[in-house]
């Protein structure tokens, strides 16, 4: 059989080039959509009373004078000049993700802009009492801008070239490597709390309120599921899960079956528990900070690492 040579097939280097550019991409139209979100003018009219997630009860008293002290920054500034300003930068954010437009210096607003996010209306994820999960969700949307930095994802498309190309050095990789697996580590800590193991079954039954009616109803079918094998043993698995991700990427061991099982697990996460980041509504989501998720970002800061480990082997075997 006649074999042929195409001069457009993609060799490996630009492979994987494509891979954290497609990756880096994906981001972008999450951050897209997210823009959209916040242009509900029902979004800026309920924006200070998220940053009462930091004197909810449970808090730092520290915290909440923090919280305090931001709502009353946003209220004297102008909760629409606030919102406006988010929004701008939010909208520059997005353009450069998808264009790789001067990314490898805008990924460092991204990182900190999702921190402050993180402290306001995140409420650094707290208050850490029973019923917590997770560390919040600007956390992991600062730790995707920080990989992106740590794994040069710029380097997509040729025509979108804007920043440094060089292969980033081991240590980056191993940087960005050991911060996913930390905050892997920080899920799994809660889900082996009481709280969760005999009672995960209503996180998943809480994912469906509001929900339309299909979602519901694929949420409802995998908590019958649940129900069906045990609600103790699947929070069980659901805390092994998460350890052995989180040690898989501390140590480096079986990284190559832990990354892809990670997107699997994350986009489960996202399409139960999380209820697909819903339900939605004017100016608000079913997650904190009113985005379109938590757990597809994980998943996609999973694509950049694999994208970024294909990189490093290849590098090193030439």
């Amino acid at each position: 059989m006649r074999t042929l040579h195409l001069p457009y097939l993609l060799d490996n280097r630009t492979r994987i080039e494509w891979a954290l550019g497609l990756a880096r991409l994906l981001f972008g139209v999450v951050c897209l959509v997210n823009l959209v979100l916040h242009l509900d003018p029902a979004y800026r009219e309920h924006f200070v009373a998220m940053i009462a997630a930091d004197w909810a009860p449970g808090q730092p008293a520290w915290l909440m004078a923090y919280g305090h002290a931001m709502a009353a920054l946003v209220t004297d500034l102008g909760v629409g000049i606030v919102v406006g300003v988010m929004v701008a930068l939010e909208a520059l954010l997005a353009f450069s993700l998808l264009s790789g437009w001067q990314l490898h210096r805008l990924a460092w607003v991204g990182v900190f802009y999702n921190l402050w996010l993180w402290s306001t209306i995140g409420g650094l994820g707290g208050p850490y009492t029973s019923g917590a999960t997770d560390p919040g969700t600007a956390i992991v949307y600062a730790l995707a801008f920080a990989l992106i930095l740590l794994c040069h994802g710029w380097r997509p498309l040729s025509a979108f070239r804007h920043g440094p190309v060089a292969v980033p050095s081991e240590w980056k990789f191993i940087v960005a490597r050991v911060l996913f697996g930390l905050l892997w580590a920080f899920d799994a800590y809660w889900k082996w709390q009481p709280a969760f193991l005999h009672g995960a079954g209503s996180y998943l039954a809480g994912s469906m309120a509001g929900q339309p009616h299909w979602v519901a109803a694929y949420i409802g079918f995998v908590l019958h599921i649940i129900e069906q094998l045990g609600v103790e043993r699947f929070a069980i698995f659901a805390a092994l899960a998460e350890s052995a991700l989180a040690l898989s990427l501390i140590t480096d061991v079986l990284i190559d079956l832990a990354m892809p099982l990670g997107v699997l697990y994350s986009l489960a996460l996202w399409s139960t528990a999380e209820g697909m980041g819903g339900p939605y509504g004017a100016g608000f989501t079913g997650n904190k900070g009113d985005v379109l998720g938590t757990a597809s970002i994980y998943a996609i800061v999973f694509l950049l690492l694999i994208a970024a480990r294909a990189e490093r082997r290849l590098a090193g075997s030439r």
